[in-house]
Parts: structure tokens; C-alpha cells; sequence
């Protein structure tokens, strides 16, 4: 090889060598003090991502964590107060689903809950022990003046002594609430205070809302009630309905509430018009054997059996469908 091509060769490795990037370790005696200082600035940032990151993983785990938990000792509680019930309430469980329907509503510990027509109690003596001493538990009963129209063969002793049960209501449910079961109230529909307003986290009509209908027209009760419900919520508080279902296809004039049985659209419709919601429809209350239609009534099926005599056939083939086919339709209020 020629000298003057050596020279070259061992002056071009030379420039190479001097181009190559120098490892991590050596790289601040390259830098001067402001690239450096940049060099620094740019890995401790990327490091505080990688932290906040990192807690932001454990926090949602956590988050999660706490919510299985709280979800496992719902319930516990839920299952708790259903197992307390006697024997013949328990054995409507499966006609009437009160621990599914309840977790779909997503009614919870330390809720106020106000249960439109709580009546003898049935489903407000699960709510009372489930909601606890941080809950309360509002009755939400008929206005005076329904009864005398929703009543068959009513008259003004009978509806007294109803009226009279009803004053006494709250002091009936302490009772079943026990040392541990939530607060109890009540009122009468469309006659809440105004100061009541936004109390609520949930309110539920179970079987209640044939009546206010049934009324709607010369009371307007069945409008006003929901009105009066959207203003007892919390803002992202929830409606809980279980209504006997008719079918979309029957006359508007049997599915009236006179029978028991609403449409679905109406009562959807008549929620949505106030503000509520449509947030979800569950199957959980549904009875396909009941394929009721112009001239049947809710009461010919357990557990009333009011058409048919006992022993006979016709009551053995009513009591065969079961209870009522129902609706179950969970509406929110917005936040």
C-alpha cells in the first residue's frame, strides 16, 4: 500500500471513532453544563411519569379492590336480611326476586329509600335491616282521596279505618326495624314539603303505580307523583319500578290500571317527560305464562285468587301461571 493512502485510511478511522456517540455513563463530560442540566431535567421527568404512573396503577387497584369488597358486604347484608324473613315470605322469593331486584335497582347500605305504598310491609321489612342504622326509610303512601276510588265496594267506615292504619305506619315499621334497621318516615304522595326536596337516594314503586293511574284522570295523581319524585332525589338518584305488565298490543282501555296492568311505554313515557332517564330494563320479574289480555285482572293469579273457588280447577290453572308477568325498569334522575 502507498504511504499517502495509509495516512488516509488511519485518519478516516480516527474521524470515526471521534463521531461515535459516547456510552450513557460518559455522557455528561461531553455536554457542557446547560445540555447537561437538560439531559437531567428531561430523565427526571420521564422518571415522575413513570411514578405517577405506577400510583395511578395502585390507586385503581385499590379503587377496585375496595369496591369487590364493598359489593361482597352488600351482599352479605342483602342476604342477611332476606334470610330473616319467615318462612312465607320467603316462599314467594322466586315469584317475586326481591334480592335480584334490589341489587339491579343498586339500592345499598345507608340509603334513603322512599317506597311508594309500603303497605303491610312486605318488601319494607327486607329494606329496613339491608339499609341499616345509617339508612332511612321513607313511606310514601296514597293521597286520602284515592282510596275511596281505588277500593272495590269502599265506603267512607272502611277507608277511615285505613286512614287510620296509615297514621300509625310509622310506628309499625320501627317496630320491624328493630335497634338495627334504618330510620323510618313517611308521607302522602303529591303532598310532599318543599324543604324535603333532593333527600333521596332512590325511590321505588313496586305493584304501585296501577292505581295512581287508575286515578290519573280525574286526580292526576299519577303524573304529579312523578313529578314530586324527581324533586325528593338527589341529583343521580334512581327510580326503581315493578309493575304488572301488559302486553303493547292490548287495548289502551283494559291497560288502564283498572286491571292491574300497565304498558310499558306508558310508564317509560311518562318518566321520561318528568326528566328522568331510561338507564335499564331487566327480565328478572317476568312470567311469559302470563299472557293476560281484555277481560282478565291481575288478582285471578297468586297470590289472590280472587276469581276462582278454592278446589277448583280453574283455581288449580291460575295457580299455575304463577304470580303477575311485571316490568322492572330502572330510571336516574341527572346529575
Amino acid at each position: 500500500m502507498k504511504p499517502n493512502l495509509l495516512l488516509a485510511g488511519v485518519a478516516g478511522m480516527a474521524l470515526l471513532a471521534a463521531c461515535q456517540t459516547a456510552p450513557a455513563d460518559d455522557m455528561s463530560d461531553n455536554l457542557t453544563a446547560e445540555e447537561t442540566i437538560e439531559v437531567e431535567t428531561v430523565m427526571d421527568a420521564e422518571e415522575d411519569v413513570e411514578v405517577e404512573a405506577a400510583v395511578e396503577a395502585e390507586m385503581a387497584e385499590a379503587a377496585e379492590t375496595v369496591d369487590d369488597a364493598m359489593n361482597v358486604s352488600n351482599s352479605v347484608a342483602l342476604a342477611a336480611a332476606l334470610a330473616m324473613q319467615p318462612e312465607e315470605v320467603q316462599a314467594r322469593y322466586d315469584a317475586r326476586n326481591p334480592g335480584a331486584t334490589l341489587e339491579f335497582f343498586g339500592i345499598e347500605p345507608g340509603m334513603t329509600v322512599v317506597e311508594a305504598l309500603p303497605g303491610g310491609g312486605w318488601y319494607s321489612k327486607i329494606l329496613l335491616p339491608y339499609l341499616g342504622p345509617e339508612g332511612k326509610l321513607i313511606g310514601a303512601h296514597y293521597p286520602d282521596e284515592m282510596w275511596i276510588r281505588i277500593l272495590p265496594g269502599a265506603d267512607e267506615e272502611r277507608v277511615a279505618g285505613i286512614l287510620a292504619q296509615l297514621e300509625g305506619w310509622t310506628e309499625t315499621a320501627e317496630g320491624w326495624a328493630g335497634e338495627n334497621g334504618a330510620k323510618v318516615y313517611d308521607y302522602k304522595l303529591t303532598t310532599l314539603p318543599d324543604d324535603k326536596a333532593e333527600k333521596a337516594d332512590a325511590a321505588l314503586f313496586i305493584r304501585a303505580l296501577h292505581n295512581l293511574y287508575r286515578t290519573e284522570a280525574e286526580l292526576g295523581t299519577f303524573t304529579a307523583t312523578i313529578a314530586e319524585t324527581y324533586r325528593i332525589l338527589k341529583p343521580g338518584g334512581v327510580v326503581g319500578v315493578v309493575q304488572h305488565r301488559a302486553s303493547e298490543d292490548t287495548p289502551d282501555e283494559w291497560a288502564d290500571g283498572n286491571a292491574g296492568y300497565l304498558k310499558t311505554s306508558i310508564v317509560v313515557d311518562a318518566f321520561e317527560a318528568a326528566g328522568f332517564e331510561l338507564e335499564e330494563s331487566s327480565e328478572v320479574n317476568s312470567n311469559p305464562a302470563d299472557d293476560a289480555g281484555p277481560g282478565d285482572i291481575v288478582w285471578r293469579l297468586s297470590p289472590s285468587l280472587a276469581t276462582t273457588e278454592e278446589g277448583s280447577a280453574e283455581r288449580e290453572a291460575m295457580a299455575a301461571i304463577g304470580e303477575s308477568d311485571r316490568m322492572t325498569l330502572r330510571f336516574r334522575k341527572p346529575k
